[in-house]
């Protein structure tokens, strides 16, 4: 048994060994200048700061020949500054001896860097000329090219200073338009998430290397009793804990691509009036024809820090226009695959007696409910907001008393009366709004990190169903048992970008006194 487990182990380092060994070599090439030669693989650079004119640009560069660049265009003939400090000098060509610009520049030396490679770091003037010059200067010195999308962020990974969970959050970051969104992908970025998948995956190791011990070892007496049971217990905590994870009703992922708010009603209830108020801009046509607005229009928001993406649709009726079909139809579609619906209602239009409106209310809601989620008494209140516009046409007694009479009445969502027209009761709308895409957003600093990505959510029910194939196979077969937390492992290592057959064995030899 115990021959079994070394070359086991022998054979995972031989195959280990052996894929390190037909990656690619880096490419090496002998550069001089001013004097300076090196030999070592290829160095990267690129703008790192946004396009367009700007006060300041920077120009990042990675990889051994950073320090030749340095010297070249910065006429550094001698010792590298002091890293991580600034030093004003004039960047030159390094083949012309030109000078392009005057600014600034800071050496990174390794491992303490982004990328953890030598860096350096370019701050110079944002116009496009000094840019492109300083861009081309730095293409002539011998073994640097332009780097690829994302390759900083891939060295960062490689080098180990950043986890993938990480680097989605670094991502999230520069992406983020919204204050919410911003909070979120900080706190992915800063490892919390990713902290919370490597425990899991530690506790995964530990039970996989106690089962894979006791199949070898357990017929020489060489395993501890109750080995079993306790990786028992530890699968069925991380199912309980992964179980809850994933039940987060989609917070994080929909706080990372924006809420999808659907306007939805009839024709003319004043739903393009609604979309322009929000937006603050004429972004659908308004007319007083009906069926104006046939296709979806959409435009997003920031409602009080949280994205929001609002999508205006055709009228519900029954038309004879094959146009006006299909844009009824798609609005119907779109409603369907709404976080939140707008039902939009012409307050007007509704009866003068309270209870006849809340029951028209009823029914019209049921209008817009695609036909398969129809209920019977209750809509819920996180899916819909019940707006009655165009309130500018009731008299002021009849608003009040609508409005009072509307909360009494059990079985709509929240209602709101506005007048697209004066803006009255435009702050209350918002208010109401701002509080259902908070709830369905959650607080991105409160509780434990929620997932924020589809791939995330997919490993882990692969992770989770891996988890019911050990307590499946269990008392049947332990090694298909072993399995199921192999596979376990497997899934939480493709979202930490971290997989590792050789930590198993660590453990086995560090956990148990095998062969003492």
């Amino acid at each position: 048994m115990m021959l079994s487990l070394v070359y086991r182990g022998i054979r995972r380092a031989a195959v280990h060994s052996l894929r390190t060994s037909r990656g690619t070599p880096p490419r090496r090439f002998l550069s001089t200048c001013d004097g300076v030669s090196l030999v070592d693989a290829e160095t990267i650079f690129a703008l790192s700061s946004g396009h367009g004119r700007c006060g300041v640009a920077v120009i990042r560069a990675s990889g051994p020949a950073s320090a030749t660049a340095l010297r070249c265009m910065a006429g550094l003939t001698r010792s590298l500054p002091p890293p991580r400090t600034a030093l004003l000098r004039s960047i030159t060509d390094p083949q012309t001896k030109e000078v392009l610009d005057r600014g600034l520049v800071l050496w990174f030396p390794a491992p303490h860097s982004f990328t953890g490679e030598d860096s350096v770091e370019f701050h110079i003037h944002g116009g496009p000329a000094v840019i492109t010059a300083v861009l081309q200067a730095l293409g002539s010195v011998p073994g640097m090219r332009p780097a690829e999308a994302g390759e900083f962020t891939r060295r960062a990974f490689q080098a180990g200073k950043l986890g993938l969970t990480e680097v989605e959050g670094l991502g999230d970051l520069i992406h983020a338009e919204t204050e919410a969104q911003r909070r979120q992908a900080l706190r992915q970025m800063s490892g919390e998430l990713g902290r919370l998948y490597q425990d899991w995956s530690h506790r995964l190791k530990r039970c996989l290397a106690h089962v894979e011990a006791f199949i070898d070892f357990s017929e020489d007496e060489l395993i501890e009793d109750g080995v079993l049971n306790q990786v028992d217990r530890s699968v069925c905590d991380l199912q309980a804990e992964i179980e809850s994870h994933l039940k987060d009703e989609r917070r994080g992922e929909r706080l990372r691509s924006g809420v999808q708010v659907v306007i939805a009603g009839a024709t003319n209830a004043g739903k393009s009036s609604l979309l322009n108020t929000l937006c603050q801009r004429p972004a659908a046509i308004v007319s007083p024809i009906a069926g104006t607005t046939r296709d979806i229009v959409e435009t997003a928001l920031d409602i009080g820090g949280f994205p929001v993406l609002l999508s205006d649709t055709a009228g519900l009726r029954e038309s004879p226009d094959v146009v006006e079909r299909e844009g009824v139809r798609r609005a119907r579609e779109r409603v369907q695959q709404a976080d939140l619906t707008l039902v939009v209602v012409d307050s007007s239009q509704l009866p003068s007696d309270a209870q006849k409106a809340a029951d028209f209310l009823q029914w019209y809601l049921r209008s817009v409910l695609p036909t398969e989620e129809q209920p019977e008494t209750v809509f819920p209140a996180d899916r819909f907001l019940l707006v009655l516009n165009k309130t500018d046409l009731l008299p002021q007694e009849q608003r009040l008393k609508l409005n009072g009479e509307l909360m009494r009445v059990s079985g709509l969502p929240p209602v709101c009366l506005i007048s697209c027209h004066t803006n009255d009761g435009l702050q209350d709308f918002l208010t109401m709004l701002h509080s259902s895409v908070k709830t369905l957003c959650g607080d991105p600093l409160s509780g434990a990190p929620t997932l924020t990505q589809a791939r995330h959510r997919a490993h882990l029910q692969q992770c989770f169903a891996a988890l019911a194939q050990y307590q499946r196979y269990r008392d049947i077969d332990l090694a298909l048992a072993a399995e199921g937390v192999r596979l376990a492992l497997t899934s939480l290592g493709r979202i930490t970008g971290r997989v590792g057959a050789e930590e198993i064995l660590d453990i086995i030899f560090k956990d148990f006194c095998i062969g003492k």
